[in-house]
């Protein structure tokens, strides 16, 4: 079976991106050894993403090509009669039903992108298999939560760890 990985970074506060969707206060990290921190790597185990439609939308006011052009790609949305794309099908209904099945198909992994509102719906319902955080060394005021809405208590269980020289702390749970 496949896992459903959230792989993302959050402030030391646990915010995932400001207010308004803004995520640019990662390129105020200072990064002196130009660390992936590991996405390179990472990307090369998922053949597929899912992605929340608020989270999509910002990506695609970004002013950038499609980032995940090469993988199949899920937007989930309340939104009825959206289009699918050249790059991604979107889904409107049944989501966890459609998570479920994704996962029992043959293929990599699947990279949960976000945001919080997705990530809380997963982990609410026991579909994560594996959180891979990296913590940011900078507090956000205002923003928005790794799990928005009401997460449900779950344990984790540390896997590993890895520290970088620009104060980035790098977790991997299995839940």
């Amino acid at each position: 079976m496949r896992k459903l990985i959230a792989y993302c970074a959050i402030s030391f506060n646990g915010k995932i991106a400001r207010k308004d969707g803004d995520v640019a206060w990662l390129d105020s990290i200072p990064n002196p050894d130009q660390s992936d921190y590991g996405y390179y790597k990472f990307y090369e185990t998922i053949d597929t993403t899912i992605q929340g439609y608020t989270t999509y939308d910002l990506i695609m006011n970004m002013d950038i090509d499609f980032p995940y052009s090469e993988k199949k790609n899920y937007i989930f949305t309340r939104k009825q009669g959206l289009e699918n794309t050249e790059h991604v099908n979107f889904i409107s209904k049944n989501h966890i039903e459609f998570v479920r099945n994704l996962k029992a198909e043959k293929g990599k992994d699947i990279w949960l992108i976000g945001g919080g509102q997705i990530n809380t719906l997963c982990l609410n319902e026991g579909l994560i298999d594996r959180l891979h955080i990296h913590i940011m060394p900078i507090v956000i005021s205002d923003g928005i939560e790794l799990f928005e809405m009401i997460p449900k208590e779950t344990h984790l269980k540390l896997v590993a760890t890895k520290k970088y020289e620009s104060g980035v702390m790098e977790l991997i749970y299995d839940l």
